[in-house]
């Protein structure tokens, strides 16, 4: 059985030969990430082709200029180059006024921090949403190049935001949830109005291609201690069950992405009806054992997870092979489980400890996942 098939298999709730194994962000087949062109990768990426099942990420490029939107607007950028990192100012002129943010990216970590977000208040907000919405058009020339290199060594994830995910980067977090507790009507008109944007866009990307899965982020800014239950059943049930019934009405498959602590609104997770869930934190990360998440949602959902990346960068060998066996025991058996970190490291160079504990994490995986 090859990746693809195992993949897809597990996906539909279908017998496979072993539980696949999935290194998240880390892809084992798009020549173009990062850590396919930085040497200290490459003794564990040889690794991981060899023995993972490849999830792709991959997304479409878009004509989005602001707001969801492919309406012309001025922006201005600042970049200022420092020793060990790089500071970007964006000044971003919007029909009812401008907004400005800053981005800090530190030389070898691939990522960034938003050091200063585009809302400062509510008014930024309406700001913001003064935007006209135009539908974006996506560019999808690059889909054969990351097919034929990924070919039957896995499949292809795209990713996309939630209403809510969208709202609350708008700005700092502990803004954004004073923002929803206090103003909720606000929050709750500019969520609607983000998800008419999002459903137009997601229907225009449907109809440019369709790639196997959809990983659904955002819904995690609205889990406890953060806002109670009933902000999540409000503002994160309703949109994205939307968006996974049209993503599965052009036959693709749905993954909600969700860190944190998800006991108490997995019932709802559940159901939005999509087909798997990631990463399933267990304490003291999150605040339910994957034991546990198999049995209320394992029969509807393929469960990925819960491989702690912390415990990839600074555990030993035997921990991680000990975990991974407490994985397999807790969410093996029925199937409908891939094994997979709930992250990816993102600095240069990789680490010697981090290298060799991902190849624990992958050969306990082989040794522990086979259903033969």
């Amino acid at each position: 059985m090859d990746s693809n098939e195992r993949l897809l298999k597990v996906l539909n709730g279908e017998p496979v030969d072993r539980v696949p194994i999935s290194t998240y962000e880390l892809c084992g087949y798009n020549s173009l990430s990062f850590e396919n062109q930085e040497p200290s990768y490459k003794g564990l990426m040889d690794y991981i082709r060899k023995y993972t099942d490849c999830i792709c990420m991959w997304n479409p490029a878009s004509n989005d200029n602001a707001a969801l939107s492919s309406y012309s607007i001025d922006v201005k950028q600042d970049r200022k180059m420092i020793s060990g990192f790089t500071i970007t100012n964006e000044v971003i002129y919007a029909p009812k006024g401008k907004l400005s943010r800053t981005i800090k990216v530190f030389d070898n970590v691939y990522t960034q921090w938003t050091t200063e977000h585009l809302c400062k208040d509510i008014n930024d907000v309406d700001i913001y949403l003064s935007i006209p919405f135009e539908p974006l058009s996506y560019d999808y020339s690059d889909l054969e190049r990351v097919k034929k290199e990924v070919g039957n060594h896995g499949i292809l994830m795209s990713s996309l935001a939630d209403p809510v995910c969208t709202a609350m980067e708008l700005m700092e977090f502990g803004d954004a949830t004073v923002w929803a507790l206090t103003e909720t009507d606000h929050f709750g008109k500019t969520i609607r109005e983000i998800h008419n944007r999002t459903m137009v866009n997601l229907e225009q990307m449907l109809k440019g291609g369709v790639v196997e899965l959809y990983r659904i982020c955002g819904p995690e800014y609205l889990t406890p201690p953060y806002l109670p239950p009933s902000y999540f059943k409000q503002f994160v049930v309703p949109y994205v069950r939307e968006m996974t019934e049209m993503i599965q009405s052009y036959d693709g498959k749905v993954r909600i992405h969700s860190h944190g602590r998800i006991g108490k609104v997995l019932d709802y997770i559940k159901d939005i009806g999509a087909d798997a869930i990631d990463p399933c934190e267990g304490p003291p990360d999150g605040d339910i054992p994957l034991k546990e998440v198999k049995r209320l949602v394992g029969d509807q959902m393929c469960i990925f997870g819960n491989i702690q990346l912390k415990l990839l960068e600074n555990g030993t060998t035997d921990q991680v092979r000990s975990y991974v066996k407490d994985c397999m025991e807790a969410a093996k058996e029925g199937g409908h489980y891939v094994i997979m970190p709930t992250a990816a490291p993102i600095n240069v160079p990789l680490s010697p400890r981090t290298e060799d504990n991902y190849k624990a994490f992958i050969s306990a995986s082989l040794e522990y996942g086979s259903y033969s």
